[in-house]
């Protein structure tokens, strides 16, 4: 079977079939993880365990991917009184990240203890997308911690999502506006079925590695060894990215 992302990369391709198929054979997932960042088993206890690290108690506001996998993550975020951003599903507006305060939800009649279920409905998750306001890289605070959905994540802070680009190019484009630094820890939440070995995750210059990796066991983090890339890398942006993101396209005519 193929992604609408299939065929950029040979090994990762292969990688990620490799991790939903295993996935879905040992009844880890909920749901059918193919093609998607995958919705674990446990997903919950890996959110807990993430919010006793420092790093998330000391932050203030937090980038999270949109996917089912870290809605824990994000419920527990909002809980905890946390700004939140979210990209826009494919970058596909210019303001192309979502807002989110406990206030938004409660003026949108979703309780807080609601949203922080450990398994919420995918209508709180679709309602939380849609209540939240989008905005530029310019109306944006800072980030102090970021998290990043992964199919796969290795220990020395190699990882790959569903094999879109779309993680690294918000990481990158967040830096071009100063809004993630040098230091910003990067994290994912995974399964442990999801952590393979370090050769099997080669790295690209644009690629961001994670800092941190969060299991409903452990914790690990990777003191990676990966150079953190320095904003966009216009040569290892796609034809088609640049067609469909009209952010991309506006930064590509500013620069």
């Amino acid at each position: 079977m193929k992604t609408d992302w299939t065929g950029y990369n040979h090994d990762k391709d292969q990688l990620r079939a490799e991790i939903w198929s295993l996935l879905n054979q040992q009844a880890a997932s909920i749901g059918d993880s193919f093609g998607h960042i995958p919705n674990f088993v446990n997903a919950d206890m890996a959110a807990e365990k993430l919010a006793t690290l420092p790093i998330w108690q000391q932050a203030k506001t937090i980038k999270c991917n949109p996917d089912s996998a870290q809605i824990p993550v994000r419920m527990r975020a909002l809980q905890e009184g946390k700004r939140l951003y979210m990209a826009v599903p494919r970058l596909t507006s210019t303001r192309c990240f979502v807002e989110l305060t406990a206030a938004d939800l409660q003026r949108q009649n979703i309780s807080i203890a609601e949203s922080a279920l450990a398994k919420p409905s995918k209508r709180i998750a679709r309602k939380a997308l849609d209540c939240g306001k989008l905005v530029s890289f310019a109306e944006m605070e800072p980030i102090d911690l970021v998290i990043v959905g992964c199919v796969a994540a290795g220990p020395n802070g190699g990882r790959t999502g569903k094999g879109a680009g779309f993680a690294d190019l918000e990481l990158a484009m967040l830096q071009e506006f100063g809004l993630v630094q040098i230091h910003t820890p990067i994290v994912t939440t995974v399964h442990p079925l999801q952590i393979v070995s370090d050769l099997r995750l080669p790295m690209q210059a644009h690629d961001w590695a994670l800092n941190w990796i969060v299991t409903a066991q452990e914790v690990i983090e990777t003191n990676t060894s990966y150079r953190r890339p320095s904003g966009l890398n216009w040569d290892s942006i796609r034809p088609e990215q640049l067609a469909q993101i009209p952010i991309l396209r506006k930064l590509r005519e500013q620069d």
